[in-house]
């Protein structure tokens, strides 16, 4: 089908809850997606691209037919989306593989069980997981062999042998030693297995152990006294280097996201009894909005057997929010709430999942934690949908209107990309108009990627910024508008010291602290665009003067005086040149040379 024929049959839709398959020429499935209105949603993707994600315009240019399920409710639409997505794996569907490496923590079948944490499962023993984090569960194994004092060695406990180190400096209790019975071996070996699985101890878990303590003083069996007292030691230290990292709900799950440009990464942190137990991270390409990724994300992500909290904290609510809420209900059988925390301590455990992001991503496209952290906030502060890769600045320099000249600067990944740098010479006027220069500057630079003639000019930024205020923008939008271009604009405002002082938008300034990093960043930006224009503009002036001292000399004209820089390359080396290497030059005679060597030597 053509796009207008996509078009006429999508208009034909009702405007009721449904289910929508994408196929190519084919008759393959490329996409599955639900909507609460389906005339509303499918007509999207055959108008205008103008808000399209790049992901979009690759698939609808591949689709070739659509089918269509009507369903009665939306949460109806979601099961079955999500039922085809697993069925058919389309290409641009949001696709969770289960590719990445597991850990397990393994209890040995052995007469002395051991505990340890191992890559893959076998088919002796017991295990608990998987976990996603191989740093997790030697951590969680760590912890529970020092807290129980258990043995992390390969040793035979059957014959008494000689202790090792561990067991002299109070981490092990010695069962080579042949002094621990094996039913007490066994009962600290089960409670450290269930300690692993709750993901530690809370607060009524050390008051039956301060409870067991005191009863076993009570009977006067001080040795085991003594073992219950050391655990409870073992667990409250632990327990104060874990408050950093525990939630505020018994049970939830933090997910966050880092976008630069249209990459994502996904960072989630399974908190259980309180304790962080678990973490992963994702990464998408071709990513419009969290709001999307979250949609399509939370509902495959537990559909492939993850447990679900009663708790999830996001930094964005999904797109049909409630209707994933429901599904989570009832798929867990209780009732679970999606929540963006503004403050308190479950927003500082979100920031820290954020940070995690934006570290994981900022190694992903080789850029450091605080560059990326940087692009991350600058678009949070602008209201975008993630953060700026590409970002174009734009300056305008001059002398009372003469040699007008433009800068465009691009930074990519908070770096400078000096290969795209480009300079314009103001051509539509001439005297000094800043707000007519800027608008001149961007219809070029538009109508080149148009062409698609210059690799520079062949991506839309993803942000661009203005040296100026509201009227650069004021000047700047109807030509975006005119070219059918949706990018965000904004200015670069400095205050009466020439420093960079707010962001501009049409509804006034946004002032940004100067401790912030985006502030740092938005700063490198205006100085070094502010710098490419001066040059270029102080080279065109000194070029403009060595033309008007050249151009009194009679017979002299543009054409001679390209031909002598040509020649001799600088002022300099013409001032000193001969007679006879003046008149060698192509295009002087010798009444010209003659001219020009009179001029600087008499």
């Amino acid at each position: 089908m053509t796009k207008s024929e996509l078009k006429a049959k999508a208009n034909g839709l009702p405007l009721t809850p449904g289910v929508y398959i994408m196929k190519d020429k084919q008759g393959t499935i490329i996409y599955v997606g639900k909507a609460k209105a389906l005339k509303n949603r499918v007509t999207q993707y055959f108008g205008s691209h103008t808000n399209h994600s790049m992901k979009v315009i690759k698939m609808v240019t591949n689709v070739d037919d659509f089918d269509y399920i009507l369903c009665d409710t939306e949460f109806e639409a979601l099961i079955l989306e999500n039922s085809l997505i697993k069925q058919n794996q389309p290409k641009y569907n949001i696709l969770l593989k289960d590719d990445k490496g597991y850990h397990y923590v393994k209890i040995t079948d052995d007469k002395w069980k051991k505990i340890e944490w191992v890559k893959q499962k076998d088919k002796d023993g017991k295990y608990i997981g998987p976990y996603h984090s191989g740093a997790v569960v030697k951590n969680a194994v760590d912890e529970a062999l020092r807290i129980f004092k258990l043995p992390d060695c390969n040793r035979s406990f059957d014959k008494p042998s000689k202790p090792c180190l561990n067991f002299h400096i109070g981490r092990c209790s010695g069962p080579c030693r042949g002094k621990v019975s094996l039913s007490d071996y066994l009962e600290a070996v089960d409670s450290a297995v269930a300690f692993i699985k709750k993901g530690g101890y809370g607060e009524e878990d050390i008051k039956k152990l301060r409870l067991q303590m005191e009863a076993a003083a009570e009977r006067l069996d001080f040795e085991q006294a003594a073992r219950l007292r050391d655990r409870i030691e073992a667990v409250n230290k632990i327990a104060q280097r874990q408050k950093v990292i525990s939630s505020v709900h018994k049970n939830q799950d933090v997910f966050a996201c880092a976008v630069i440009g249209n990459t994502a990464c996904l960072q989630m942190l399974k908190f259980r009894e309180w304790h962080l137990c678990d973490q992963e991270h994702f990464i998408f390409e071709d990513i419009s909005s969290r709001a999307e990724l979250y949609g399509e994300f939370l509902v495959r992500f537990y559909s492939r057997g993850n447990d679900i909290p009663q708790s999830i904290i996001i930094d964005e609510l999904p797109e049909a929010a409630d209707t994933t809420e429901e599904w989570l209900s009832t798929t867990l059988g209780g009732s679970v709430k999606i929540t963006v925390p503004q403050k308190g301590e479950l927003k500082k455990t979100l920031d820290m999942c954020r940070s995690n992001a934006a570290e994981t991503l900022s190694k992903r496209i080789e850029r450091t934690g605080k560059e990326t952290a940087a692009l991350e906030e600058l678009g949070v502060l602008l209201g975008m949908n993630g953060a700026p890769r590409y970002i174009e600045s734009y300056d305008i320099s001059n002398t009372a209107g003469n040699e007008n000249v433009a800068s465009m600067v691009v930074f990519c990944d908070g770096r400078p990309l000096k290969a795209n740098y480009r300079k314009f010479k103001i051509k539509s006027f001439s005297g000094q108009d800043d707000y007519r220069s800027m608008a001149e500057v961007i219809h070029r630079r538009l109508s080149e990627y148009e062409k698609q003639e210059d690799s520079a000019f062949s991506t839309l930024p993803d942000l661009i910024l203005l040296d100026g205020g509201k009227g650069q923008i004021s000047a700047v939008q109807p030509v975006l508008e005119a070219h059918n271009v949706n990018v965000p604009l904004f200015g670069m405002v400095k205050d009466s010291k020439h420093r960079t002082r707010a962001i501009a938008a049409n509804d006034g300034d946004i002032a940004i602290k100067p401790t912030k990093s985006a502030f740092v960043l938005v700063t490198r930006i205006q100085d070094e665009t502010h710098r490419f224009a001066i040059t270029f503009h102080k080279k065109r002036m000194s070029k403009g003067m060595t033309k008007s001292e050249l151009n009194l000399i009679d017979g002299v004209g543009e054409k001679r005086i390209a031909a002598l820089f040509k020649h001799f390359k600088t002022l300099k080396n013409i001032k000193s040149a001969t007679l006879q290497e003046l008149n060698a030059v192509k295009g002087i005679d010798k009444k010209t040379a003659e001219n020009i060597y009179n001029h600087f030597n008499k």
